[in-house]
């Protein structure tokens, strides 16, 4: 079984935590982590791009010049493709980008995330982040004394003042615990996490 150390907000251990290798001791694989986060990009693109065709655009019922001898170009239209202001051909329309991808893919690839980082030691287990008041500076300090920049904080519901704390943090952001995902576990460099969450994630993620 993999062991992970657990912290009190000072920076100071406090005991070992046994975690299942199903969890956190998974062999990353880079092209299912991509397809993960493939599938989490695809899902947030609003496909909301709109332009006109021909048939849409003001204008254009009148036939331009008549068919033949005038010595130009036959044309229908002047809101075809061709001439300024006219419709787009082949343009983009609203649609959906999102596709499924196998649940047991998705649970693995959160597992393959957060087996990463606690085999590159930026897995921090926290009994308590120690936070009792909405202060920047607070969890600045605390993030300082784990020599850490950018990272993931998972809180609950009830951690207000985690929350608001780390809100004006440029490279922090916050998660619950149900809510943890591949994407931002790649995006930040650190993982921060109270042991609680630790055993309900383990809880929900072994095979």
């Amino acid at each position: 079984m993999a062991t992970l150390q657990i912290y009190n907000a000072n920076k100071e251990k406090i005991r070992e935590l046994d975690v299942s290798d199903d969890v956190f001791g998974v062999e990353p694989r880079e092209g299912l982590l991509y397809e993960v986060v493939r599938w989490q990009q695809a899902k947030k693109r609003a496909g909301t791009a709109c332009t006109k065709t021909r048939a849409e655009v003001r204008g254009g019922g009148r036939k331009p010049w008549r068919q033949k001898g005038t010595g130009r170009a036959r044309v229908g239209s002047s809101r075809n493709p061709v001439w300024r202001h006219g419709g787009t051909a082949h343009g983009p329309k609203p649609r959906d980008y999102s596709y499924t991808l196998p649940k047991k893919v998705r649970r693995l690839g959160l597992r393959m995330a957060l087996s990463s980082k606690a085999m590159n030691d930026r897995l921090v287990v926290l009994d308590d982040y120690g936070i009792s008041e909405i202060k920047t500076k607070n969890m600045h300090a605390l993030l300082d004394r784990f020599g850490i920049n950018s990272a993931l904080l998972v809180v609950d519901q009830e951690s207000r003042d985690v929350r608001l704390s780390a809100r004006n943090l440029p490279k922090v952001s916050v998660v619950p615990e149900p809510g943890l995902n591949v994407y931002d576990l790649l995006k930040y460099d650190f993982l921060v996490i109270r042991e609680s969450d630790v055993n309900a994630l383990e809880e929900r993620l072994k095979p």
